[in-house]
């Protein structure tokens, strides 16, 4: 089985319900799981068949899952040779998404577009304060971002930032 048709089998099996595509869907609960590089792989299938400004939307949400997959891998193996220097990749993602998600902004999709902002904002400022020699990801504190809907239910797709009241989500 080829990657796309494992991703279609996986998105198929979600059953949702939501008035968004799958894809779409399917992003949010790789992402909220931690599994950042499916979540890429996921939205990555939507994105390539969009149109703007849809496109440059996705693309965005998929530099943000890409500059967690190398914050999780140097958290994982700091002193890997590859591994480990992946905070300054990170820090470019953080900015790339940031500036491909701006024109989004306040709301997009039904998310809430300034609070991935915001979280793209503190990321790239808490690297930079530590001049690029500390992770600020920890699978304890992980993101996690949400669709709220009536559709799937708020607790299904809630986006919180752990020990914090600040929601990434959409309406």
């Amino acid at each position: 089985m080829k990657k796309g048709e494992r991703i279609q089998a996986y998105v198929e099996s979600l059953g949702t319900g939501s008035k968004h595509n799958s894809f779409y869907i399917g992003y949010f609960i790789c992402f909220n799981e931690q599994k950042y590089y499916e979540a890429h792989d996921v939205l990555e299938q939507l994105w390539l068949k969009s149109s703007e400004p849809t496109n440059q939307f996705f693309k965005g949400l998929i530099q943000l899952a890409g500059a967690f997959v190398h914050l999780q891998k140097q958290h994982r193996r700091p002193e890997h040779v590859t591994d480990g220097r992946r905070i300054r990749p990170a820090w470019r993602l953080f900015k790339l998404a940031r500036a491909n998600l701006e024109p989004f902004s306040p709301r997009f999709l039904d998310l809430d577009v300034r609070s991935v902002l915001e979280l793209c904002s503190r990321n790239i400022l808490e690297i930079e304060g530590a001049e690029f020699q500390r992770n600020p990801w920890t699978p304890i504190a992980a993101p996690k971002l949400a669709i709220l809907s009536t559709e799937v239910g708020p607790d299904d797709f809630s986006i919180a930032l752990p020990g914090n009241t600040n929601r990434v989500s959409a309406i």
